[in-house]
């Protein structure tokens, strides 16, 4: 009985030997599976956005910038704006407060377009904060060229508010009060672009070297502040 078993099985070995080796491989037919859910590569997304609807990935967008602002007004999580930087909201603001100081050129004179407001706004935004960066590398900052431009950027939003506010004041007639309360106001706003930009930026910068850090930021959003006050008069 025993010897029966044996040779069936050594039969079956054979025929198994003979299947395999005269087998396609090209046509083995299967599925693999790997135990376990495999993890995305790190630093990818968890999500795919190549087959996401065009409304959903400007929402993000949107959102995200809108944070960014909210950190910029309550500066407290000081790597909000270095993690994930972008220029969208720089833009925005820049083109907006451009456009405000454009309105408030001189009407009497029909050959002025306000160009030179436009511009003067462009230039000073991103030179101005080439400038700032450059500044900052050359002191030894561990932060990058986008990061620091992106932060400088976002950190406008209260100079843009005062804008705002200082036009909405020029609506009425114009008194010595007036005039110093769109001072105050415009202090503030550069007082906290500035503290709100060296709260995200001061820990980038070499502890020796934060003053020679500091002044570039100061003067940056002083000559911002200065066409504020200046160009809505």
């Amino acid at each position: 009985m025993s010897t029966t078993n044996m040779a069936a099985t050594d039969d079956t070995k054979l025929d198994f030997k003979v299947t395999m080796e005269y087998a396609d491989p090209q046509n083995i037919e299967g599925e693999l599976t790997v135990g376990g859910k495999q993890k995305s590569n790190l630093g990818e997304p968890e999500f795919n956005t190549l087959d996401e609807p065009i409304r959903d990935t400007i929402l993000r967008d949107v959102r995200a910038v809108g944070r960014k602002f909210y950190h910029v007004l309550y500066p407290k999580e000081k790597k909000c704006l270095l993690k994930e930087w972008d220029l969208w909201g720089p833009l925005v603001l820049c083109t907006f407060m451009a456009m405000i100081l454009q309105g408030s050129s001189d009407t009497a004179n029909n050959f002025n377009d306000g160009g030179p407001e436009f511009a003067e706004v462009f230039v000073i935004v991103w030179i101005g904060s080439m400038v700032v960066t450059l500044n900052s590398k050359l002191l030894g900052g561990n932060i990058s060229f986008f990061q620091s431009i992106c932060v400088l950027g976002y950190c406008l939003l209260p100079t843009a508010i005062s804008l705002i506010l200082c036009r909405i004041i020029l609506m009425a007639e114009q008194t010595t009060f007036l005039f110093s309360l769109r001072f105050v106001i415009t202090m503030i706003g550069f007082m906290w672009a500035t503290y709100a930009s060296m709260a995200f930026l001061g820990d980038s910068q070499p502890i020796g070297k934060k003053a020679l850090a500091v002044y570039p930021i100061f003067l940056f959003y002083f000559v911002i502040s200065w066409l504020v006050i200046s160009h809505t008069t």
